[in-house]
């Protein structure tokens, strides 16, 4: 039987990162190809080139679902501000690429799960905001783009959400890395999960008849001890396999 096939946009990496190599290159870090793996699904590395959305379409004829990863931070441009001066790993090609995938996937109602930055790109994508840079409080957000930066901290989710559904849980433990946040949310988006200082960690459309589905924090990273992270890779799997 033919697996269903996800999309998963690639970062480019600056020369010198990947050891041995003189010249820079693409990635998708493997711990999300091994949980999509487990859910029963192949994917496919998407090149961050500039797209306009009629290619951005035009490219998804040949999958089922997108998975949008984690990364550096958004041009805040693409939001309609200036750059604060915390703001890193800016990226126009992959910015342009992802901005016009996330846009093509909500208008034929391809499922899409994402990450992180990938959170973060849904809601620009749909005219939301971010938060270039959040206050430290009393719950630890991690270290983005640091080693071992991850931490872990309780998220709350909305009983009766889409989100709460797959996890089977309104309450979980998550592997954080970021800086940013949601602030104002885009069109059609609605807010199911928060971590206790407020942040917001689940977003997803408000059309149940759409698969889409954003988390703040990283459940690839824990997904291959953790069942309740691996049940979100396994339910939007089920749905790639669907559509």
């Amino acid at each position: 039987m033919t697996l269903p096939l996800v999309a998963v946009p690639a970062y480019p990496v600056a020369a010198g990162r990947v050891e041995g190599w003189a010249t820079g290159a693409v990635a998708v870090p493997e711990t999300y190809l091994a949980a999509l793996s487990r859910a029963g699904t192949r994917a496919a590395m998407v090149m961050p080139d500039e797209f306009g959305e009629r290619e951005a379409d035009e490219l998804l004829d040949r999958f089922d679902g997108l998975l949008l990863i984690g990364g550096g931070d958004l041009d805040p441009e693409t939001y309609g501000q200036p750059r604060e001066p915390q703001v890193y790993g800016v990226s126009a090609r992959r910015d342009s690429l992802e901005l016009a995938l996330t846009r093509a996937a909500i208008a034929r109602a391809m499922p899409t799960l994402a990450i992180c930055r990938g959170h973060q790109v849904l809601n620009v994508a749909l005219g939301g905001t971010l938060e270039q840079n959040i206050v430290p409080g009393d719950v630890p957000h991690g270290r983005p783009g640091v080693a071992g930066g991850s931490m872990i901290h309780p998220v709350r989710v909305r009983d009766g959400s889409r989100l709460a559904t797959m996890l089977g849980a309104t309450r979980a433990e998550v592997s954080s890395q970021h800086h940013q946040a949601v602030d104002k949310l885009g069109d059609d988006l609605e807010a199911v999960a928060w971590a206790d200082d407020g942040v917001i960690e689940g977003i997803e459309l408000t059309n149940r008849d759409h698969w889409v589905i954003g988390v703040q924090w990283h459940p690839e990273d824990t997904a291959g001890t953790d069942p309740v992270q691996q049940r979100l890779f396994d339910a939007f799997v089920a749905k790639v396999a669907q559509h």
